[in-house]
């Protein structure tokens, strides 16, 4: 058995539902201008993603409900979240046991307060791996479980194999995710790699809108680009 499939039976083992490996050169512009040089110098990331609960999200049309809220926000984003992170640190310790370079990225953790991102995009791993399209909603879709995943990404310099091409967008003329959001976030533009996310979504309104939960003393739920969507 090869490394690659290796690292993928000791990542489902783990419990995630996807998988995939993407050659990051096809990106490189793009991710040294979000993460830095450091970043940018790993020639391969690992996308791994566990699938929500979809009678959580289903429940998000009822998040002004604490009881729906807290589920979503606990079981479809703090729990899932540490889960992605476990496998993470679990697969990159195989890997650097192998004798090569690794960095896990957490599964949900800002570095840019000003741009609101991470140092590397998970949905940009997991596009360039095969897995699914970018939509209109900036989210990842997925063929099987639409929007409703969440990734965790880890950089490597291990010789491992690509698992798939760019997906073709399939999203068409279809906007529900624009107009369902409560902010009004997005601007109903398709995914072009060679635009800014900012042509596409705005995340500071999604931020705001967070805020504006916790400082009412509400449990920051929303997720609808999740609900609508799939």
């Amino acid at each position: 058995m090869g490394l690659t499939e290796r690292i993928k039976e000791l990542s489902l083992q783990n419990g995630v539902n996807y998988f995939g490996v993407a050659d990051l050169s096809k990106a490189k512009q793009a991710i040294l201008s979000q993460g830095g040089s450091e970043i940018a110098d790993f020639p391969y990331s690992i996308s791994l993603g566990i699938s929500l609960i979809n009678h959580i999200v289903d429940q998000l049309p009822r998040r002004s409900e604490r009881s729906a809220a807290l589920n979503y926000r606990h079981h479809a984003y703090d729990i899932i979240n540490q889960r992605l992170d476990t496998v993470a640190s679990i697969v990159s310790g195989f890997i650097q046991r192998q004798g090569y370079t690794v960095l896990p990225i957490p599964a949900s953790k800002r570095i840019d307060d000003e741009r609101i991102s991470a140092s590397f995009s998970h949905k940009m791993g997991a596009s360039l791996s095969g897995l699914g399209w970018i939509g209109k909603s900036c989210l990842l879709i997925t063929p099987d479980s639409g929007p409703r995943v969440r990734w965790v990404s880890i950089l490597t310099d291990a010789p491992i194999e690509p698992t798939g091409e760019l997906m073709e967008e399939q999203c068409g003329d279809c906007s529900a995710c624009v107009d369902v959001c409560p902010v009004k976030a997005f601007t109903g533009k398709p995914f072009n790699k060679e635009e800014p996310r900012e042509v596409r979504y705005d995340a500071r309104k999604c931020n705001k809108y967070f805020e504006k939960m916790k400082e009412r003393g509400k449990i920051e739920a929303c997720g609808m680009c999740l609900y609508v969507t799939f």
